[in-house]
């Protein structure tokens, strides 16, 4: 079990990906305004994260692949190929930007409640800063920095939704499927903040420096299980609690979440007058790991399904996260409502979330890259159930902004 819990690293990097302003901005607006009546969105997005990211770890370990080489070599004919490429190119390309519209406008909302200066000011800040780390070859130390402070900040909303009693009737009654009137995108936004699509490269990628060819594929296969069940659960467990004391502080009371304030005033139950300081610098912190992993993970995919050399100093790999890093700035720099711009990310992601995980499955079951590693039945029927469900939840966000369904 020590060695076990010494090997994990790329698990937790995945979390450290998803638990960052986008999930704590979206499960707070989620508790707000629907109380415990999408919890069965989140547990499922959970199971979903579960499922995809042992898929992409079996890639990179077993296939020595990123989940962009892969896709390459999985299209024999030119025309599939390239419309597989251009399919990830827009999916990752423009996920990745509205993930990092998130990940900076979320910083900047934290450090605008914590200062009073304009988010869009912090913002780019932060876009400069997640630059100058990834352009340094240092951001690592500082990433593992920051993680810590989310996980602090993970700690406190975990002790808050002890502290705040919720309803547990209420809460059993949210497993049940269902959507509120004009709550699509909120539910979609839920599964997009947890099951990103960018993280299925980024994992992929990061399990081969984790475990090298030298190590038993077994042996290795079963440490990465492990540390991509632990992480993801750690990651769900928070996201849970972010959303239990959301409902517990405001639903029912009539508020809308429209900045950092308010959401601080989920840890009043345990921090008292010191929450809107501890809110700010947890979501500050979650912002500026998102923000580096986001253009990280992109640039690994672009450059993987392109053929391009996969190497963090290379021109083109540069290239791709400065593009990811300076399109979210600006979006975030020209919006004017930095939590609507949070929720757009995790919907736009959710909405794409089908079409990257049909190519995860399409690779997972390839014998000649994965031999008896592929996938079985039991993979196979849950990675079936996640784009039933994915694509069932985006199809219906997409009726209701048309106004057909409500």
């Amino acid at each position: 079990m020590l060695e076990r819990l010494r090997a994990m690293g790329p698990g937790l990097l995945v979390a450290a990906a998803f638990i960052g302003p986008g999930t704590v901005t979206t499960a707070s607006v989620a508790g707000a305004a629907t109380g415990f009546a999408l919890l069965w969105a989140l547990v499922f997005s959970i199971l979903a994260t579960l499922v995809l990211q042992e898929m992409a770890a079996r890639l990179g370990i077993v296939a020595r692949q990123g989940l962009g080489e892969a896709l390459r070599g999985a299209f024999d004919a030119a025309p599939a190929r390239w419309a597989m490429v251009a399919l990830v190119l827009v999916a990752i390309g423009f996920g990745a930007a509205a993930f990092q519209t998130g990940n900076v406008s979320g910083a900047g909302l934290g450090l605008e409640g914590a200062t009073g200066v304009d988010a869009r000011i912090w913002s780019v800040a932060v876009g400069v800063a997640a630059a100058g780390l990834l352009a340094t070859g240092t951001y690592r130390v500082i990433e593992r920095v920051l993680v810590a402070l989310v996980g602090l900040m993970s700690l406190v909303f975990v002790a808050t939704a002890v502290a705040v009693r919720p309803d547990l009737g209420a809460m059993a009654a949210g497993l049940v499927p269902g959507i509120p009137p004009g709550a699509a995108l909120t539910a979609i936004g839920l599964v997009g903040t947890t099951v990103v699509t960018y993280n299925f490269f980024l994992h992929a990628a990061s399990v081969q420096d984790r475990w090298g060819p030298e190590r038993d594929t077994d042996a290795a296969l079963g440490e990465a299980r492990f540390d991509t069940v632990a992480s993801v659960l750690l990651g769900g467990a928070v996201t849970l609690a972010i959303l239990i004391t959301a409902a517990a502080a405001f639903h029912g009371t009539g508020t809308r979440i429209e900045g950092a304030g308010q959401m601080a005033r989920q840890l009043e139950p345990v921090l008292g007058p010191a929450a809107r300081w501890v809110f700010a610098l947890g979501i500050f912190a979650a912002g500026m790991t998102s923000s580096v992993t986001a253009p990280l993970a992109a640039a690994y995919a672009v450059t993987g399904v392109l053929g391009w050399e996969r190497n963090l100093k290379s021109a083109r790999f540069r290239a791709v996260w400065a593009v990811v890093i300076g399109v979210g700035t600006v979006l975030a720099v020209l919006g004017t409502d930095p939590v609507r711009a949070i929720l757009l990310a995790q919907a736009a992601n959710g909405i794409l979330l089908p079409v990257v995980a049909a190519f995860l499955l399409v690779v997972a079951n390839r014998a000649g890259l994965l031999g008896r590693h592929r996938n079985g039945a039991v993979g196979n029927t849950l990675g079936a159930a996640v784009l039933v469900l994915s694509g069932g939840l985006g199809a219906w966000t997409l009726l209701e902004v048309a106004g057909l369904a409500g």
